[in-house]
């Protein structure tokens, strides 16, 4: 399950964890127009854990899903295998 909400200076995305337990924390994720942080709290340590991607980060990680093992470098056109 997730859920949208449209803020000022950003999207943000919360995915939560559903199904047999152990489930894992809610992951939020904030969109802004530079970069995307992914915020996962961390029950070992009671922190909450951040990661910041560019937007080059996000796009090649949203093309990798779809892609077969190996190294690539992402084209304005389309990805191309290295």
């Amino acid at each position: 399950m997730f859920s949208i909400e449209h803020e000022f200076d950003s999207t943000v995305i919360t995915l939560v964890d559903e199904g047999a337990a152990p489930l894992g924390e809610d992951v939020v994720i904030n969109a802004f127009e530079e970069c995307l942080t992914l915020e996962q709290y961390d029950a070992r340590t009671k922190t909450m854990q951040k990661i910041t991607l560019t937007m080059a980060q996000a796009q090649d990680l949203a093309a990798a899903l779809d892609l077969p093992e190996g190294v690539y470098s992402l084209k304005p056109e389309a990805p191309s295998k290295l």
